[in-house]
């Protein structure tokens, strides 16, 4: 396939990103890690083609870093900005306004590196208590970590704030805080949070990352709570002896895409280092591999790990190398786009485009993508049927991606 391979020639980020978007051919002497041959496992996947029919239309613009959107039943949608503000656009058929006020009595959030205000979820009663849960990170650059707050929106709000939810430890750094939300048909919710960063960043004389294989810490997993924060006693590791009982599955890096299919079945993707990003099927109790099975290479070094996969572990179902820092993922149905229904639709912030994953039982079996031009943050499907992508640039937009 056309498009870079990953390196391993001690090429920094910035520089694989932009040979991956400029579609540069493989640099010599540098071979892309690959799955064995008769192993089952799937094959990286570089470039793929265009899916043609479908086109983005701008509807908002404006926008300061979006990252998580959430329509209100009054015409009405949540937009978070990742410098911690939280703003209110009106809809009106196709005309989307932003009101110039953001919401108020949304709490400070540490800004720093990747941190800051993330996800916006409603209560599945939304319509009968107000409830508004957001997910920031707090405390300062040397010591920080991902909290899950909600408030009662009372026009545009917040009211009776509280922090129901903190994960077990503080972190350096700026990195890896996850914070995907995605609510259950049972009224839980599960919580992605992230590994805690790269190499060197330590915690207790070892590689912040390694506790992502850790069942008595949070970094590195997918939780599942109640709507009130506290643990369902029936999670997959509630009565092991010094486990966190909110631990639903392990061995993530920072999954920033959750949605589930019709069917029900629950689905992640998850960023990668130097390669090696994934799109998983999740299962309560899971170990997905990180950092002890995986196709990413260190951004500047060798192989993170000398397995791909191992015994006990779960295979991701596409890995996308080289990178395209995948961040939110919808599964639309009955949608405006026939095209787009059942199809998985994770964004890049790298690749700058949604890649649309055709899944055949619980395997992929295709890949196109639709160009954004801009870093996509997230991907959600609205009321309306439509599917909307959120840029995460300076001046951020709201597209919607309709039929040609």
């Amino acid at each position: 396939m056309p498009g870079t391979t990953l390196l391993r020639c001690g090429r920094v980020h910035a520089l694989l990103a932009a040979l991956t978007i400029a579609g540069t051919a493989t640099v010599a002497g540098c071979q892309p890690l690959a799955a064995p041959e008769g192993s089952g496992l799937p094959q990286p996947v570089a470039d793929v083609p265009a899916l043609p029919g479908i086109k983005p239309v701008t509807v908002l613009e404006g926008l300061n870093r979006p990252w998580g959107i959430a329509w209100l039943p009054d015409n009405r949608a949540l937009i978070t900005e990742k410098g911690a503000t939280l703003r209110i656009a009106r809809i009106d058929g196709d005309t989307w306004t932003l009101d110039p006020t953001p919401v108020s009595g949304v709490p400070q959030a540490f800004s720093g590196g990747q941190g800051g205000l993330m996800d916006v979820a409603l209560h599945p009663r939304f319509a009968d208590n107000k409830l508004v849960y957001l997910t920031l990170s707090t405390g300062t650059r040397e010591a920080n970590r991902t909290v899950l707050i909600r408030g009662t929106l009372e026009g545009s709000a917040l009211s009776n704030v509280q922090t129901i939810f903190t994960v077990s430890q503080s972190k350096p750094g700026g990195q890896h805080f996850g914070s995907r939300l995605l609510w259950l048909p049972d009224g839980t919710v599960l919580l992605a949070i992230g590994d805690g960063g790269n190499p060197p960043t330590r915690l207790n004389d070892d590689l912040i990352r390694n506790n992502a294989q850790s069942t008595s810490s949070h970094l590195g997993k997918v939780l599942r709570l109640n709507d009130d924060g506290t643990a369902p006693k029936d999670n997959p590791f509630a009565s092991q002896a010094g486990a966190e009982a909110h631990v639903w599955s392990i061995g993530h890096r920072n999954i920033q895409g959750l949605a589930a299919d019709a069917a029900g079945r629950l689905w992640a993707t998850e960023h990668g280092a130097r390669g090696g990003d994934e799109l998983n099927l999740l299962t309560p109790g899971g170990n997905f591999g990180w950092p002890k099975a995986t196709f990413s290479r260190e951004y500047v070094g060798p192989r993170i790990s000398e397995n791909v996969t191992l015994p006990d572990m779960l295979d991701a179902k596409v890995v996308w190398t080289p990178s395209i820092a995948p961040s939110g993922l919808a599964i639309p149905h009955a949608g405006k786009v026939a095209a787009l229904n059942g199809k998985l639709l994770a964004g890049g912030l790298i690749s700058r485009d949604v890649r649309v994953v055709t899944i055949e039982g619980d395997k992929a079996a295709g890949q196109q993508k639709i160009s954004i031009g801009q870093r996509v943050r997230d991907v959600r499907q609205s009321p309306d049927g439509f599917v909307y992508v959120l840029t995460d640039e300076a001046k951020g937009r709201v597209v919607r991606l309709v039929a040609e």
